[in-house]
């Protein structure tokens, strides 16, 4: 993989002001910048930007990174209203063609209409909730993950448009016990667990 782009789902609301999936872009630039077959796009979704440009941003790269803070138990207004602007902006310009079916029998092949097959995603969240809400008996999330529960959507809209996924990490605890340099050495690890420098450095 060598072009990656880099979607900041975070933005300053409230009480959250976004530095920590900021500082999560900035960590991918140090990482890959020293890979000189790297190439690196990045869209800050607080930020104005242009849905056809977008587009094709999403079409040039080999792997996104998707960043997002989670907020009530979805992704942030920011966030889900840039999915659906450039999604939708994408119908028949590269992204998707249809939901994949046909009229002459409708009721299979739901959502193989994507067009963006051989790329992959990461995407990373950030949670107040600690991780055991998600993995003890009798805590919140009755023991259903992250990605079974609230990315189950998430995953499989980048299936309908064609995507792979390649891993997620989940950063838990991260407003009332963040360890933020703990953090970051985890994350690095795992940039390092799919880019080991020594197979892709030139």
């Amino acid at each position: 993989m060598k072009k990656i782009f880099i979607i900041n789902g975070g933005f300053p609301f409230a009480h959250s002001p976004g530095k920590f999936n900021k500082t999560l872009v900035e960590t991918d630039v140090q990482y890959f910048k020293k890979f000189k077959n790297f190439e690196i796009k990045i869209t800050e979704v607080g930020e104005p930007y242009n849905a056809k440009e977008e587009v094709e941003k999403l079409k040039w790269a080999d792997l996104i990174i998707f960043h997002t803070p989670i907020w009530w138990f979805q992704l942030p207004f920011k966030f889900k209203e840039y999915l659906d602007v450039i999604l939708t902006e994408g119908h028949q310009k590269g992204i998707y063609d249809s939901d994949g079916r046909t009229r002459s029998n409708p009721a299979i092949n739901y959502g193989t209409g994507g067009r963006l097959q051989g790329r992959k995603y990461l995407v990373t969240t950030s949670w107040n909730a600690p991780e055991e809400a998600f993995t003890w008996d009798g805590e919140f999330f009755d023991q259903t993950s992250v990605n079974q529960g609230i990315l189950f959507g998430f995953h499989k809209m980048n299936q309908f448009i064609g995507l792979e996924r390649l891993d997620t990490l989940h950063f838990h605890d991260m407003e009332k016990n963040a360890d933020v340099p703990k953090e970051l050495k985890r994350y690095t690890a795992f940039l390092k667990k799919h880019f080991e420098e020594e197979t892709v450095l030139l």
